[in-house]
């Protein structure tokens, strides 16, 4: 398939060998630091979650509004804090920039791999708060200064991942670094909108679904 071929092609890039050295870095590092947190690596589980969060990140990226030069309003950005909050900072950073990836070898031949980064960033960022030992989606545990960081971290996630972007754009591929400045700030405003209207109070209430369940099963 086209998109298959586009992607393969894009990894022999030197964007594309910089990009994954990258990614199986921070992936290494992430996963050694939560195990050493949390007592374990990565689960069948979260390798599941990693499969279907890039699928659905990957399709539903094809849903987007132009806001400017090459750049893009998506309601799928979303799913980045949801699966990072559930599965861990491991997982959101792998279903973003998998998912990402894949997007663009879909929609455009081949991959922008500094954009890539972005959404990486916003996944893991937003997967930082699974570490707080008080807090735990699926089992219904969650405060209000969970959504704090909740909001902080999604914050630091694109700031992060703009710097990234930008000096990709820039160093790796020549890009004039007006555009590029346009390009991160509309992007980020968006993102960011995307996190705190959708993204946020999805995770929120899926915590407070829980433990109301788990208040149900209990009373029974």
């Amino acid at each position: 398939m086209k998109f298959i071929k586009g992607f393969l092609s894009s990894l022999a890039t030197k964007q594309g060998i910089i990009a994954i050295i990258v990614m199986l870095v921070i992936a290494v590092l992430f996963v050694i630091i939560s195990k050493r947190k949390k007592g374990k690596g990565l689960s069948t589980r979260d390798v599941v979650a990693i499969g279907i969060g890039a699928a659905l990140y990957g399709a539903l990226s094809v849903i987007s509004l132009p806001i400017g030069p090459n750049t893009s309003f998506r309601i799928a950005f979303a799913l980045l804090v949801v699966f990072g909050a559930i599965f861990g900072p491991v997982v959101g950073f792998l279903v973003g920039f998998i998912g990402h990836a894949l997007n663009d070898a879909l929609m455009y031949g081949s991959v922008w791999w500094s954009w890539v980064f972005l959404s990486a960033a916003s996944g893991m960022f937003g997967g930082f708060v699974k570490w707080d030992s008080n807090f735990d989606i699926l089992a219904g545990k969650i405060s209000t200064r969970h959504y704090w960081q909740l909001y902080l971290y999604a914050i630091f996630g694109i700031i992060a991942g703009s710097v990234l972007a930008y000096a990709g754009d820039v160093y790796l591929y020549g890009e004039p670094a007006g555009k590029v400045w346009l390009q991160i700030c509309l992007a980020g405003v968006s993102n960011f909108v995307v996190l705190a209207v959708v993204g946020i109070p999805v995770v929120i209430a899926l915590a407070k679904l829980r433990s109301k369940n788990n208040n149900l099963e209990v009373d029974g």
